[in-house]
């Protein structure tokens, strides 16, 4: 049995276009990643609401060893939170930045390799926890001359 090798068109087409890939447009989708890989994603729209979903800091919670991938298009301010809860859970994050394709996914939380998870989108209705302002207690001092 002969294995086929690859030709000099081929390494001049892959220098030309790059490496090829599985699944491109879902790669695109989903900020790099593929579907089966994927335990959790969220709508930009999911992720520019007030506070944390808590289905999705469940998830990074069980889920330490993946991979979290942030749409760079939107803005800092919506992903900052989900930034600290991956500093929380000691989870890896990329910031994925596709100006020729827009896509309507927030953020994904994925594995580099399959677990195929039947359901990834988490339901719209559920209940979120506020992201809490930081108080400054007042010292000793401050209550004793009020």
């Amino acid at each position: 049995m002969e294995v086929e090798r690859p030709g000099v068109d081929d390494y001049l087409q892959q220098g030309i276009y790059g490496q090829k890939q599985t699944k491109p447009d879902e790669r695109r989708k989903f900020l790099g990643t593929i579907r089966e890989r994927i335990v959790f994603a969220l709508t930009q729209r999911q992720v520019r609401k007030k506070g944390i979903l808590f289905q999705a800091e469940a998830l990074m919670k069980e889920n330490k060893g993946a991979h979290l991938y942030l749409n760079g298009n939107m803005s800092y301010t919506y992903l900052s939170k989900y930034i600290k809860l991956a500093g929380k859970y000691d989870i890896h994050y990329t910031m994925v930045t596709n100006k020729e394709h827009d896509t309507d996914i927030g953020l994904v939380l994925a594995y580099s390799h399959a677990i195929d998870k039947e359901e990834i989108y988490i339901d719209e209705n559920q209940v979120s926890k506020p992201v809490e302002p930081k108080v400054k207690k007042k010292s000793f001092f401050a209550k004793l001359f009020k």
